[in-house]
């Protein structure tokens, strides 16, 4: 079926004089997979992420998948350019819809004059009055008769990457290293099978009177030969492992589950070691025992999780033991949304636990950070004796970026463990002093042997109910925390120091911010950005920035709660006491579009 009207390039696209002729050059291309969960589309939006980090590109990607094991809908949207990327896209440049329930539920995601791509042996495509250009290949019967009966369906998601590597004249032989880079282990048969597929879509003539244009993506400026293209829970796990971590335990649930497999591969590499526990709470037991024995441990989940772990926690805080906690945020409450995105779990991270409970919390801002925000947690865990938690969600957990391979010789921190000899004077919880445990099996030069207890405690460890002491050891355990409040560094301001509107953020939702950011600027917008990185404690002086602009609009994906407020906003608000600090808050459990966020900063002007 022929389109009425071709895809009308966007603003960063030039054109030939003879499009017939020559392929449209794109500066970047939103790609939506929508298909079911089953068929592949993970795998083969993954494989073009991949090769966006080998050919100079900038990607970020999207995914939905059922939270059912039966499977289900599932969509995984690629977003490629030649310069910066920040978001996965508001809308899609091309659709490739498997089914009609396909179609029918992302037809609508595709921008006037997009190019739908779909299976015409199973959708009946609508008539377009958006310019859409409508492509129909016969994608399943194809696969089949290229592998033969007896495959059935099976190859139709690699016969899909052939069709997307010829229209965008994509680096076959690159991408097709990676296909069988992937596919390696599992056979010569599932190689064959996989670069049949991935040739018959590849050399499948769609032809002129179906498709008007050929598409052409730019080459990055420079091409970085020590680039890399991963997820988030997957830099994770190597900051972990950069920064010390040879240790932990955990229980597998979503989407926290591929961290804590990596981690049982890779631990025992370094010769350590990861263990999955019975429950949540025998898992924090378990990683505080490694803490105890004076190696750094890492455990996580996420939120139902971490609600089994806060009893543990708060011995962490009472016993002052370092530990790295891992919260994969998702939809909530009680198991929600397993599969979707949310940030509703700040409040639990900072006081989760009972009683006056101070820990750390930190949040990364896209997959790169990760793996640093990963390094700088074990050291603040090592630093200040305390427990670590590290906030990520679902989005930053699947979707896949290129980024500068990291520096291992710069940011390594070797594993130790202290069992020099400690001195008479040596105390593990000193009023005047850091606190500084002793592995068990240290040798005490004064003969007096200190003690780990969850029970209130003097500075040797040993039990005490003093009145005294525990407005004491409350104040050092609280202290400690706010000091390193004052020695954290403001975070920049992107755009003008002054202005209507300041934009303020935590975790995934930096790059849809600084992108509706840099939007609002080209309206002529008076509007700017800042994004937190350490939320508790949070750096001093915050009122400083704050205090250039007409409205503070903090930016999350919670709810407006009882009294109007996100979780951020309202720790700001209590802390400011600033009633410019307003809520831009969505709970859809989908990132933030560029569109939603301009629509909150229009409101607010």
């Amino acid at each position: 079926m022929s389109a009425t009207a071709s895809p009308a390039p966007k603003e960063s696209e030039t054109q030939s004089s003879s499009p017939s002729q020559s392929p449209v050059e794109l500066q970047d291309a939103v790609i939506r997979f929508a298909g079911n969960s089953q068929d592949g589309i993970q795998t083969i939006g993954g494989f073009l992420a991949k090769l966006a980090g080998r050919s100079a590109r900038e990607v970020m990607t999207y995914m939905t998948i059922p939270s059912t094991i039966s499977g289900g809908p599932s969509i995984f949207q690629v977003h490629l350019g030649s310069g910066e990327v920040l978001s996965s896209g508001d809308e899609a440049d091309f659709l490739v819809a498997f089914y009609q329930h396909s179609y029918d539920s992302h037809i609508g995601s595709l921008r006037d004059g997009g190019v739908c791509l779909y299976d015409s042996d199973h959708v009946k495509p609508a008539e377009s009055t958006r310019g859409i250009q409508h492509v129909g290949v016969p994608i399943t019967s194809a696969t089949v008769e290229a592998l033969g009966g007896n495959t059935r369906e099976r190859g139709k998601n690699l016969f899909v990457l052939g069709l997307v590597t010829q229209l965008f004249k994509l680096d076959h032989d690159k991408l097709t290293g990676i296909v069988e880079r992937n596919f390696g282990r599992k056979g010569d048969d599932v190689i064959r099978n996989a670069m049949l597929a991935f040739d018959a879509g590849y050399g499948y003539q769609i032809g002129q009177d179906l498709l008007a244009r050929s598409f052409a993506l730019k080459a990055g400026k420079s091409l970085d030969a020590d680039r890399i293209a991963t997820d988030g829970n997957t830099a994770i796990v190597y900051g972990l492992l950069a920064g010390g971590v040879r240790y932990g335990a955990g229980y597998p649930i979503t989407p926290w589950s591929s961290i804590m497999e990596q981690l049982r591969s890779e631990l025992p590499k370094y010769g350590g070691l990861f263990v999955q526990s019975e429950d949540e709470l025998g898992a924090v037991s378990t990683a505080l025992g490694f803490s105890y024995s004076g190696h750094l441990a890492v455990t996580g989940s996420s939120g139902p999780g971490l609600s089994l772990k806060m009893e543990a926690l708060s011995y962490a805080v009472m016993a002052e033991l370092p530990l790295v906690v891992i919260n994969v945020q998702r939809g909530g409450p009680s198991t929600g949304l397993p599969t979707s995105v949310e940030q509703s779990d700040l409040m639990q991270a900072i006081y989760g636990s009972h009683g006056d409970c101070p820990r750390i919390v930190l949040a990364p801002k896209n997959v790169e950070d990760c793996f640093y925000t990963a390094i700088e947690a074990c050291q603040l865990a090592k630093k200040y004796s305390c427990p670590v938690f590290l906030l990520t969600d679902m989005a930053l957990a699947s979707r896949i970026e290129a980024f500068r391979e990291p520096n291992l010789d710069e940011c390594l921190i070797e594993a130790e463990l202290d069992q020099e000899p400690r001195d008479e004077s040596f105390k593990p919880y000193p009023l005047d002093g850091e606190t500084r445990h002793a592995p068990p099996g240290t040798k005490m030069l004064g003969g007096k042997y200190p003690v780990v207890t969850g029970l209130e405690h003097d500075e040797w460890g040993h039990p005490a109910s003093s009145p005294a002491i525990h407005t004491k050891m409350t104040a050092k355990r609280r202290d400690k925390i706010k000091r390193l409040g004052a020695e954290l560094p403001l975070p920049e301001i992107f755009g003008e120091a002054t202005g209507d509107v300041l934009l303020v953020g935590w975790g995934s939702t930096w790059g849809p911010i600084r992108e509706a950011t840099i939007r609002a600027h080209e309206k002529g917008l008076a509007v700017s950005c800042v994004h937190l990185r350490h939320l508790h404690p949070m750096p001093n002086g915050l009122e400083a920035l704050f205090a250039g602009f007409k409205t503070v609009l903090v930016v999350e994906m919670n709810d407006y709660g009882l009294y109007g407020y996100g979780q951020m906003a309202t720790l700001l608000r209590a802390r400011y006491c600033d009633p410019r600090i307003q809520s831009l808050c969505k709970t859809d459990g989908l990132t933030y579009k560029i569109k939603e966020i301009l629509e909150g900063v229009q409101k607010h002007l």
